[in-house]
């Protein structure tokens, strides 16, 4: 039986209760982990795995197909069979068809022929009956495989200073091996039927284990000694052991998973029961690590954080690192920032909210640029962002353009002495690498589409955007200059020419030959992220096929098998090819050439570089446009097949 949580704490309440019960103290000791940890990457790392691996659901509930709940309404609910349950770990190969239900954990792998998980709070079960009281949409409460990272997504950049957000991505991909105040000895345990250790075998319906490596760096960065006791899986007497044990050799236990309401969560019942006075807290008031559990045991504390790792490590951050620096004589706090919203973000009244977010200096200071969607749960949030804000109980929203203040994961802010953000291209890595042979400057590439980089530029949150946009008239690029309002705020600089066609595995088994095989089928398609040029080409030539065959747009689209299956970047279009996830996608031959792939072009595209006319005197932009005009660039991307440089490169338009 699940238990929900109805009684949540503030965090005020939660410290009031541990302090109440546990005072401490610093130790001294003279002193000569995980070894990563403040180290500098030596290469860039790319994901083998999706990240989820398999479709997840992120709320207890029933797997449903959602046109079943259609009709739902509070009083006059939808019934439903549940035919089966399944848990997070679970291998059952299960599938539901129409007006059946299987119960499902959080985390636990989506049965065929579902396509939504409804909240077990919007239902009531009667024998093998659910009774659903509220509609759902197809893909709510769902987490789809490779929505956070498709495989082969850069995770780590070559020259990065790893922290525990980097070292959590990469242990999420399975990568194994990347006078003072005494450290505080700290037990670290990770609990789940589903996880594995990274460099294992990932077996379907399981993850790496991200906390443990990601909990173990954060001990460190704020000055303790961390001391990695192993998985535990869903069973009482296992874990209760790792936590005896741990209150035997370490000073301090963090235990993450097993702390929601769902089934199998013992935690609250175990900390419970192994010293006085036990559980202190069970359900904080904030989001994301509303099932914070702390305990506080034979005078010592034992924190139970969230399963998900933004939501583990935003709790470490609240009621852990704190208490460590503390212990440690680390007098320095937490550095702060102000910075603005470059948009309006939506929040949930009655808890405090702690967003993940991503600063870059903008034209009027610095802009805090949140993580959207699953962010509890995805590993990006760890990986691409500086800081958190705190959003307050009673704020339905925050305004574009609202002041807020930024906390810092690291104690200080690494600005990118170059910051470009626009369209994905292996083209700029060329350029950056041979950029960093010169004089050695931090870039940061943020891949946001070629739309969404305008607007940064535009916003000033930007120096360079990468863009490829395709006007109806033909003309790339300059038209959505006019468009976006920014023809006296940048210079457009001439690029590449890069060639845009089908990517498909080699010898073309399906015998892919143009835009009309998507529609069949036998053909299963991935697509790039809206906004992105390749998008644009894609949509502008199937608009073109509709009108031809006399049907609309929509019902078009429709037809594509994964035309709403997106990816990043044209590397993850490549990978997710190679292993057989989808037949064709569009994409540059560069990327098709490095995996193997076959490659049908459709025409060479435009790849320009928008730069704001107040940043075209800053050093690192200088150096951008020296590079990118040197004979030593050109050689550089001659080793690339489909990628040229042309007399235009480097000048002015």
């Amino acid at each position: 039986m699940r238990k929900i949580f109805r009684e949540l704490v503030s965090i005020e309440e939660a410290l009031d209760r541990l302090y109440k019960h546990y005072t401490p103290k610093k130790d001294v000791e003279d002193v000569d982990l995980l070894n990563a940890f403040g180290r500098i990457a030596a290469e860039d790392v790319y994901s083998n795995v999706d990240i989820p691996p398999f479709d997840r659901a992120t709320m207890d509930g029933y797997a449903v197909k959602a046109e079943n709940t259609f009709e739902a309404e509070e009083d006059n609910p939808v019934v439903l069979k549940v035919v089966d349950h399944i848990e997070a770990g679970s291998k059952a190969n299960l599938e539901i068809r129409n007006g059946e239900a299987i119960e499902i954990s959080t985390g636990a792998p989506i049965p065929k022929g579902a396509n939504a998980v409804v909240m077990v709070e919007f239902t009531s079960k009667d024998n093998n009956n659910v009774y659903i009281y509220k509609p759902i949409t197809p893909g709510e409460n769902v987490m789809g495989a490779g929505s956070d990272i498709m495989a082969g997504e850069m995770i780590v950049r070559k020259d990065t200073v790893l922290t525990q957000r980097e070292i959590g991505v990469l242990s999420a991909a399975g990568f194994k091996s990347v006078k003072v105040y005494k450290k505080p000895k700290v037990a670290v345990v990770s609990t789940g039927n589903e996880l594995v250790a990274p460099g294992d075998k990932l077996d379907y319906g399981k993850i790496y284990d991200v906390n443990s490596y990601a909990i173990c760096a954060a001990v460190k960065e704020n000055g303790g000694e961390a001391i990695f006791l192993g998985i535990a899986r869903d069973n009482e007497e296992e874990i209760k052991a790792k936590i005896v044990e741990g209150l035997e050799i370490a000073d301090i236990v963090i235990c993450s998973g097993g702390t929601s309401a769902g089934m199998g969560d013992l935690m609250h019942r175990i900390l419970d029961s192994i010293g006085k006075p036990g559980l202190i807290v069970h359900g904080v008031s904030v989001k994301p690590g509303k099932p914070t559990i702390i305990a506080v045991c034979n005078n010592k504390p034992v924190f139970g954080l969230p399963g998900y790792p933004t939501s583990a490590l935003m709790i470490f951050e609240i009621f852990v690192a704190p208490l460590l620096r503390k212990i440690a004589g680390i007098s320095v706090e937490r550095k702060k920032v102000k910075a603005k919203l470059p948009l309006k973000v939506f929040s949930s009244v009655g808890r405090r909210e702690f967003l993940p977010v991503n600063v870059v200096e903008g034209v009027e200071g610095y802009t805090a640029y949140p993580v959207s969607g699953h962010y509890s749960g995805a590993i990006t949030a760890l990986s691409e962002t500086d800081g958190f804000i705190e959003i307050p109980e009673n704020k339905a929203f925050l305004e574009s353009g609202e002041e807020v203040e930024v906390n810092l994961f690291s104690d200080e802010l690494k600005l990118a002495d170059l910051m470009i953000i626009g369209s994905h291209c292996i083209g700029i890595d060329v350029l950056l690498e041979v950029l960093r042979r010169q004089k050695p400057i931090f870039a940061k590439v943020i891949n946001v589409g070629s739309s969404g980089g305008l607007m940064a530029v535009k916003r000033g949150e930007a120096d360079i955007a990468g863009t490829h946009l395709l006007d109806e008239s033909g003309v790339y690029n300059v038209p959505f200059l006019e468009k976006y309002g920014l023809m006296d705020k940048v210079h457009l600089v001439k690029g590449y020419i890069r060639e845009q066609g089908f990517i498909v595995r080699k010898g073309n088994p399906k015998k892919v030959k143009g835009f009309e095989d998507l529609l069949r089928e036998d053909i299963s398609f991935i697509n790039r992220n809206p906004g992105s040029g390749t998008r644009i080409l894609l949509d502008m030539e199937l608009k073109k096929l509709a009108e031809e065959k006399g049907v609309e747009f929509e019902e078009l689209i429709r037809k594509i098998k994964g035309y709403s299956i997106e990816a990043k970047s044209h590397t993850a279009v490549a990978v997710a090819i190679l292993m057989g996830k989808a037949d064709v996608g569009l994409g540059i031959k560069s990327v098709a050439v490095r995996y193997g792939l076959d490659f049908i072009p459709v025409r060479g595209e435009e790849y320009d570089f928008v730069i704001r006319k107040d940043r075209i005197d800053k050093e690192a932009v200088k150096l951008f446009l020296e590079v990118l005009r040197s004979k030593e660039f050109e050689k550089e991307l001659e080793r690339i097949e489909g990628l040229v440089v042309t007399e235009e490169t480097g000048k002015f338009v």
